[in-house]
């Protein structure tokens, strides 16, 4: 995965700051579109309040993303998509290294666009939604210095404690993140079986944080 398109995606994603969104009237619930709203508005100002974020101060920037991201994807979906049919081969344990891994991955590849945030502004499109829908699309365009950028959500209600709306994929520029992770995933583990994509994952990880030091 080039650069140039993951600094996209964590700019897109920490960046929106909705302007003009009209929600439905989804029952009590937080409507999709203003959740995204809420979410990207308090990940920009966290962002904007503290500098060493920007500088890809690991140990804020993994507090950032436990505190105001994880708790609204369902990361589990996302792994388990990405992974593909092995998923359900798997063990308990496989799953939850990873899923861990599969974060930390995540979270030290966004973190040095951090510093990129500048003026960039969002522009969330009209949601084409019915109220009785459990997944949805909520599409959006980043429009800053240089070609403007899709940037869209697939979200899921989820029912019981805790139900609202989750991410379970993010599109930048037409590509899917979890379908774009699930094509390398799949070589690894056909490779070297789930074990194999975990050590490769631990190795990337260790990879990208020798880096930054």
């Amino acid at each position: 995965m080039k650069r140039a398109f993951l600094r996209k995606l964590f700019v897109g994603f920490s960046m929106i700051a909705a302007l003009g969104v009209a929600g439905q009237a989804w029952a009590d619930d937080e409507a999709p579109d203003v959740l995204i709203k809420r979410l990207s508005t308090e990940v920009l100002d966290a962002i904007k309040a503290d500098k060493s974020i920007r500088a890809g101060d690991m140990t804020k920037v993994v507090a950032l993303v436990d505190s105001r991201i994880l708790p609204n994807l369902n990361f589990q979906r996302m792994t388990a998509s990405a992974v593909g049919p092995a998923w359900r081969q798997a063990t308990p344990e496989q799953q939850k290294r990873l899923q861990d891994e599969f974060k930390i991955l995540l979270v030290r590849t966004y973190s040095g666009a951090l510093a990129q945030i500048t003026d960039q502004n969002i522009f969330l499109k009209p949601l084409r939604a019915a109220l009785e829908d459990k997944e949805v699309v909520v599409r959006s365009e980043i429009k800053g210095s240089g070609d403007p950028i899709q940037l869209d959500y697939r979200l899921e209600k989820t029912p019981g404690q805790g139900a609202g709306w989750k991410i379970y994929n993010i599109n930048v520029l037409g590509v899917w993140l979890v379908e774009n992770y699930k094509s390398q995933f799949s070589a690894e583990i056909n490779a070297k079986g789930l074990d194999g994509l975990i050590a490769s994952l631990v190795e990337r990880n260790k990879a990208n944080a020798n880096s930054k030091k």
